[in-house]
């Protein structure tokens, strides 16, 4: 299914991105040594509840995963990429921590995620990494417009993430967001531009680059989600909702903080 919001709806979508990077940028000021993942998941389900929005997590039971999910954020750690299910662990110095957040808001759906490094001990490997996954993301907004195809983002993406010597996974990407956190079309982190479907104004997608430093395959933990390199590598994730518009792409899970 792809969905085409018009302008009111349009209007919920920036109420609800708005949202969801407020509580990211709110979790990452939180998130230090010593921090407990089972906590950033009960302080992002009390923001999202006290502002009236809907997980898009909680009940959430794909055919890829062991659901429900039964938690209101991912929190992916280190060699984790995706997925990342919240379970009794305290950040350490030097961890590297994706957040990986989507809410319902009046009917309509964000999905952002974010990468950084807690406490004070960054790898200039990681912080690479990250600032890859992050132009990348900007590399694939800028594709995004009217007129253009899927396959034009993917190309923008997937140019920055080889140029900068990551390999690159296909079995997860970006994806169409709307009434449902999980909608056609999907946007791979490579591919051919000029193919694909064509974006139309009022087209809502989310966009995630994410990497492994030395591998593109994946593992899952026994607890049937998190998602792992295979060499225990480490990862990075970034992700912005955007809609589409006459004018280009208008980022939504911006942060104004």
């Amino acid at each position: 299914m792809i969905e085409i919001l018009n302008t009111t709806e349009l209007a919920r979508a920036r109420g609800a991105g708005a949202l969801v990077a407020d509580i990211l940028q709110s979790l990452k000021k939180r998130a230090t040594v010593g921090t407990n993942l089972l906590e950033i998941d009960q302080w992002a389900k009390t923001m999202m509840l006290e502002a009236g929005a809907e997980s898009c997590y909680v009940d959430y039971a794909p055919s890829f995963g062991r659901g429900p999910f039964g938690h209101y954020i991912c929190t992916s750690v280190n060699d984790a990429v995706l997925h990342g299910l919240p379970h009794d662990y305290a950040l350490a110095d030097g961890d590297l921590l994706s957040l990986d957040l989507a809410v319902s808001l009046r009917g309509v759906v964000a999905d952002s995620a974010i990468s950084f490094v807690v406490g004070d001990s960054p790898s200039a490997a990681d912080l690479a990494m990250i600032d890859a996954t992050e132009r990348a993301l900007r590399a694939g907004i800028a594709a995004a417009r009217p007129g253009a195809r899927v396959g034009d983002i993917s190309h923008a993406i997937g140019v920055v993430l080889t140029e900068a010597g990551y390999p690159i996974n296909l079995q997860f990407g970006g994806h169409g967001v709307g009434s449902t956190m999980h909608q056609d079309p999907h946007v791979s982190n490579t591919g051919q531009p000029g193919r694909g479907y064509k974006l139309r104004s009022g087209l809502l997608l989310a966009l995630e680059p994410w990497v492994m430093a030395d591998t593109d395959e994946l593992v899952t933990d026994d607890d049937g989600w998190t998602l792992r390199s295979a060499t225990g590598c480490r990862t990075a994730h970034s992700e912005h909702t955007i809609a589409i518009t006459d004018g280009g792409a208008e980022i939504l899970t911006l942060s104004t903080a």
